[in-house]
């Protein structure tokens, strides 16, 4: 699905374009599988100019784990790429409230009150490589997250307007994806996260395709 085009962009290479612009992100890995089917990724990293790792397709865990343990973070942050309108001052609020909090992981997606399609996710390296170590349960391997957010020190980002939450710019369905190139046709590609947001939320053409 990330691989669908709206014109000559793939809806991943808008979301790797707009994280780019983040501030305090330093490396970008797209962490992918090794089946046969993502070889199409690997090759749209490589036009991106990002690293590419792949790993296991159901033990996700273990792939973010070997992604990012030969870069030595401080912190990783986890984008899925279903979310091509990601914010990148989104992104980059909330790794400072992460370093500045001094809590394992972060993120808006405790309490949701951010539209589906703007979820950030930020805990240190150690956390990750303590869930990697200790989670043996098939979901936490498989979701990456949940075993953190169980049994380490965490924190919600809250937005201002429980509206927002109304709001749907992830992809899952074809509707999700006529609503993202909508959203970009009228605002275009750079737009913020609360301006597409109030666009949904006014025009009702947009709102009621997904």
């Amino acid at each position: 699905k990330i691989m669908n085009k709206i014109d000559d962009e793939t809806l991943l290479s808008i979301h790797i374009n707009r994280i780019k612009k983040s501030k305090k992100i330093n490396s970008i890995i797209i962490a992918t599988t090794n089946k046969k089917k993502d070889d199409i990724i690997e090759l749209e990293s490589n036009k991106l100019n990002v690293s590419c790792y792949r790993g296991d397709e159901e033990d996700v865990l273990d792939r973010f784990y070997q992604a990012a343990k030969s870069y030595s973070p401080d912190f990783v942050v986890r984008l899925t790429s279903d979310c091509p309108l990601i914010d990148s001052s989104l992104i980059d609020m909330i790794i400072e409230a992460t370093v500045n909090s001094n809590v394992d992981y972060c993120s808006n997606t405790l309490i949701e009150s951010y539209p589906d399609g703007q979820d950030v996710e930020v805990f240190s390296f150690n956390s990750l490589k303590k869930a990697w170590e200790e989670s043996v349960l098939f979901s936490d391997r498989e979701h990456v997250t949940p075993y953190m957010k169980r049994n380490f020190k965490v924190l919600n980002i809250h937005s201002n307007n429980m509206k927002f939450n109304k709001v749907r710019m992830t992809v899952d369905e074809p509707n999700d994806i006529i609503v993202i190139k909508r959203l970009i046709e009228k605002l275009g590609l750079n737009e913020t996260w609360k301006n597409y947001s109030n666009l949904y939320l006014t025009d009702k053409t947009i709102s009621n395709t997904n």
